[in-house]
């Protein structure tokens, strides 16, 4: 017997007694270039880590103590351009593509609307690190780096909504070749104004914002080009209205809030390292880089979650959309799990490529580093769950109850552990708590029992099913 929606699911095909599979090799089809796409970005954090690492332990300190809190910035106001994947999915699912197009348009013209927002936070930004008590020749670091990184937020969102449009459309080559074009730009400028120009820690950021703006001119091009045109109408779907744009906030600000509430209580955890000494926040910074090498292809499997789920659902079957759920999964299990192992294993041979050359105190942040790659081989199980589960419920539109499971989680759990496993007696930045005085050894070990927590939180959400009730388009 057929299956009912055979010609319109993602992903399906039919076995010998016309039983309906997940077919694997359509998985693995649009998760590769997801897959490899992500691990784009992680070469491109790994670049300026690399780069930044040849100046000293405190220029690594500085981007310690700033890079993702300028991340939170990033998907708090540039989640807009994120929640345009959902829609496209949907829309594509249920054969509507000029709707798909539109609902990109609405993100493009919803990122250029936050640019003034960007402006905002870049100037404020120095006067925000100035409260976090670095050391004065760390903070003249982060400050110098955080303004012309933050002046690049708005271009970074409208990257973000041309990426979603090509992953919703199950087409994520396109994204592939345009952050290939970003990571070999961003290695290419980080040469030019970091050493031959001499703008140090101000030159990364300069060359991490012109390489974005060179990704968004070149999606836009592939956007608008004949191909799309033709399939999608997306040169006569560009006129802004307000339900749009309304709308790609309403779905993407909670999205981005997601990712933004765990990068706050990250960017917290690494200033809290940083505050401790320059050692433990330059360990902590070149490990956080180095488990992207876990967690950012990762989200290129859950991305494929998200669009599976979205076009499922497009296409009216929400049961399909929960066999794929579950493959997804299961895969960025597996994938963190051995990666996540083999970065401890490989520890002594990464640490030093990373540590700042003929600084005395590298031999130092080299030692602890390695004991901190086997505390966060721990919790990548969990950072699995977390990463697969909250993506497929964001292809469902199920972005709010996540959200506050993990600001919860994050507030209430995270970060007060973290500061009493950090810090010494007396040395914290509140009373009341206790201090335990391990150091990054301590923070690392909060960071297992909180992303061991939220892991499960957002699995047990997406086998509830709650999401299933969600329609984005008839509420």
């Amino acid at each position: 017997m057929t299956h009912p929606a055979a010609n319109a699911l993602p992903a399906l095909r039919l076995d010998a007694r016309g039983q309906a599979q997940v077919d694997l090799h359509q998985v693995f089809g649009l998760a590769l270039p997801l897959f490899v796409n992500s691990s784009i970005q992680m070469v491109l954090n790994l670049t300026d880590t690399w780069f930044i690492g040849k100046l000293s332990t405190n220029a690594m300190a500085a981007m310690g103590a700033c890079y993702y809190l300028i991340f939170v910035f990033f998907l708090l106001l540039g989640g807009v351009g994120m929640g345009v994947q959902t829609l496209v999915a949907q829309h594509f699912g249920a054969g509507r593509q000029r709707a798909a197009a539109h609902a990109t348009w609405s993100g493009v013209w919803g990122a250029l609307l936050t640019t003034p927002l960007f402006i905002l936070a870049a100037w404020w930004g120095p006067l925000l690190l100035a409260q976090f008590g670095l050391k004065p020749e760390v903070l003249a670091l982060a400050q110098g780096f955080w303004v012309p990184r933050m002046l690049g937020g708005s271009i970074s969102a409208l990257l973000f909504s041309l990426s979603s449009f090509f992953n919703g459309i199950g087409q994520p080559r396109y994204t592939l070749w345009i952050m290939l074009l970003v990571a070999v730009s961003n290695a290419l400028l980080n040469q030019l104004f970091i050493f031959h120009w001499g703008f140090g820690m101000a030159g990364a950021a300069i060359a991490s914002s012109l390489a974005l703006l060179l990704g968004a001119l070149a999606g836009l091009w592939v956007f608008l080009g004949q191909r799309f045109q033709v399939g999608f109408a997306t040169r006569h779907t560009w006129q802004p209205d307000r339900i749009g744009i309304r709308q790609v906030f309403a779905l993407g600000i909670p999205t981005g809030l997601f990712p933004a509430m765990d990068v706050i209580g990250l960017a917290l955890f690494q200033m809290m390292q940083v505050q401790l000494n320059p050692i433990d926040g330059a360990a902590t910074q070149i490990v956080m880089m180095l488990t992207s090498v876990s967690y950012m292809p990762a989200i290129g499997i859950a991305l494929t979650g998200t669009t599976l789920v979205g076009q499922s659902i497009g296409a009216g079957d929400k049961a399909w959309a929960m066999r794929c759920a579950r493959v997804i999964i299961t895969l960025a299990v597996v994938y963190m799990s051995v990666v996540g192992i083999g970065l401890a294993l490989a520890g002594s041979w990464l640490m030093p490529r990373f540590a700042p050359p003929h600084d005395p105190q590298s031999q130092a942040v080299i030692q602890l580093g390695q004991d901190l790659l086997w505390i966060a081989a721990g919790y990548q199980l969990f950072d699995a769950l977390n990463l697969s589960s909250a993506f497929c419920l964001r292809g469902a539109g199920d972005v709010r109850i996540p959200t506050v499971l993990l600001l919860l989680l994050s507030w209430l759990l995270f970060l007060p552990l973290c500061h009493a496993l950090t810090f010494p007696p007396g040395g914290g930045w509140v009373s009341g708590l206790p201090q335990w005085g391990w150091g990054a050894r301590g923070g690392w070990t909060a960071a297992l029992v909180y992303t061991t927590a939220l892991g499960c939180a957002l699995w047990w959400r997406w086998h509830s099913r709650a999401w299933q009730k969600i329609d984005l388009f008839h509420s």
